[in-house]
This record gives structure tokens, C-alpha cells and sequence, in this order.
């Protein structure tokens, strides 16, 4: 790795201020588990390291009926996994933590550092967006929330100006009638997702009338698609076999994949329509439970 200036400032606003200083040359750094495999393949070659990780109350998680979940952007991805509440209130994000590469690195790897690296192939970020969440951003001078579905800009980039931190996720409170579900396609469970799909979805009444509903699909293209036009197609109508595969194909068509190594992009709709088949059909059934 290149030579870097190294700070590891106690408060946000001085560490803002060295953001604001060095602008596009400085990083942040937290558990660092993506950063500084970039540094050494020289894919990124910051001159200023800025560690968050002595900065207080940045690692919590919170909640409340009416604020809903907060958690702190330094909370590492092994403490959202074994959080008592999130499995009580939020247990699909509990599950899928478990899914994150090893123990070792969810035990140092945090929430907030695995949406700012904006991987379009990450697990969280589709789920999160499925569950309305937004994200408080701080700067030198300012704070600002941002839906999280507006965070990501392109492959690995996002809304974050140069002095600003990503300080805390804040999820909404959950229906009572509502099913949530995530499934991905890889080769491994604790791989990155090839393709991901996210299903919240909630009901009117017994009957299967479907109130709401968010599919959002991670790895079909440069950032999470939220399928609107599947989203459209099923709310007001009731959820039957017919309706979800009726939704899978437009969701099918929506998204944008590109062949890789991973997959071509026949693979990837292919995939992804057979997701969004089993996350909406999931859903539903957590719904019913």
C-alpha cells in the first residue's frame, strides 16, 4: 500500500472536518474489511485514513414504538446477528447477518461501512430498503436524512459529499400484518449475492389482499432496484398463484443485469424471477402465521 497521513479523531465533527479538509482524497475507516482489501490491490489509494472508531455513540441499537429501529453505524454485523430485540421485532435482518461471509469478519465488519463501500451484490441494502429505511447523514455544518432507496448512485458509489459521515439507520416500526423475506442466489450461503430479492409485504384481511408491498433486487444492476411496476400490479389485489407469477415476470424485465464471471444475464433474470416467486410467496406466509 502507498504511503497515508492517519487520524483517529474522538468527536464526528472533528472527524468532518478532516473529510472537509483532505475532500476526495481521505477515506473513513471502521472494521475496514472491504477499504483495505481495495488499498492493496491499489483499486483505491486514499493519502488520508480517517478512523471513526473512537467516536462515542455511533454503536447502538435502539427502538421504540414510535421511532422505530436506530442503529448506530458503527454497530458491527455479529451484534445486529445476536441483538435480543432485532430478533424479537426485525428477525429477517437478524437472519440475514448470519449470511455475511464468516464470524470473524461480521464480528468486525459494520452496518454502516457495508452500505457506504455500496456493493450492488451486498445482502443488507436490498432488505433495508424493503423496510423503508433511511439514513442520517452528517456533515461539517449540516445533517441530513436520506431514504436509503436514494442513497446509492452507481456500482460502489453513493450520496455521501466529502465531509460527511453515515451516522445511523433508522427503520420504521413494522406492521402487524406484515411478512418480510429475503432469499439470494450464490454459491455459498455466506457469499455475496449473485442476485438477491427482497419482499415486505402486508395484508388488508384474511382474504389475502395485499395492503403494501416493496420488492426490491440487489445484483441486477448498479444499485438495489426497488420493481415498482410489480409493486403496482399486486397491491389492491389478492395474492394467488397466478398474480405472483404475473409479478416475477415483470420484475424479470425490469431489472438490468450484465454477464460476468458470475453469471450471464439470462442466468441473473432467470434467477430473479424465481426469487421474487419464492420472497413474495414467503412473505405471504409469514403474513398468514
Amino acid at each position: 500500500m502507498r504511503n497515508f497521513d492517519y487520524f483517529k479523531p474522538g468527536k464526528i465533527t472533528d472527524a468532518c472536518s478532516l473529510l472537509s479538509k483532505y475532500g476526495e482524497k481521505a477515506k473513513i475507516i471502521a472494521g475496514g474489511q472491504s477499504l483495505l482489501i481495495l488499498m492493496k490491490e491499489k483499486i483505491v489509494c486514499p493519502s488520508c485514513l480517517v478512523d471513526i472508531t473512537e467516536i462515542p455513540n455511533l454503536d447502538y441499537i435502539q427502538y421504540d414504538n414510535k421511532g422505530g429501529l436506530r442503529i448506530g453505524a458503527l454497530t458491527t454485523h455479529r451484534e445486529i446477528e445476536s441483538s435480543s430485540l432485532i430478533k424479537e421485532r426485525f428477525n429477517v435482518l437478524s437472519e440475514v447477518e448470519k449470511a455475511i461471509a464468516s464470524i470473524q469478519i461480521r464480528n468486525v465488519g459494520t452496518i454502516g461501512g457495508n452500505l457506504c463501500h455500496g456493493d450492488p451484490c451486498g445482502d443488507l441494502a436490498p432488505l433495508l430498503i424493503g423496510l423503508e429505511a433511511q439514513v442520517k447523514l452528517t456533515g461539517f455544518e449540516s445533517e441530513r436524512l436520506v431514504p436509503l432507496e436514494d442513497f446509492f448512485t452507481d456500482y460502489y458509489e453513493t450520496v455521501l459529499k466529502e465531509d460527511e459521515i453515515l451516522a445511523e439507520i433508522q427503520i420504521p416500526s413494522l406492521l402487524l400484518s406484515g411478512g418480510q423475506w429475503y432469499s439470494k442466489c450464490s454459491p455459498r450461503e455466506t457469499d455475496p449475492a449473485i442476485v438477491g430479492v427482497a419482499v415486505v409485504a402486508s395484508l388488508e384481511s384474511p382474504d389475502g389482499i395485499c395492503r403494501k408491498i416493496r420488492i426490491v433486487i440487489g445484483g441486477a444492476g448498479p444499485v438495489p432496484l426497488r420493481s415498482k411496476k410489480a409493486e403496482k400490479r399486486i397491491e389492491g389485489n389478492r395474492l394467488d398463484e397466478k398474480l405472483i407469477e404475473e409479478a416475477a415476470k415483470i420484475v424479470k424485465e425490469e431489472v438490468a443485469p450484465v454477464s460476468d464471471i458470475r453469471g450471464t444475464e439470462e442466468y441473473k433474470r432467470e434467477m430473479v424471477e424465481l426469487l421474487t416467486k419464492e420472497g413474495i410467496t414467503g412473505a405471504l406466509e409469514k403474513v398468514k402465521k
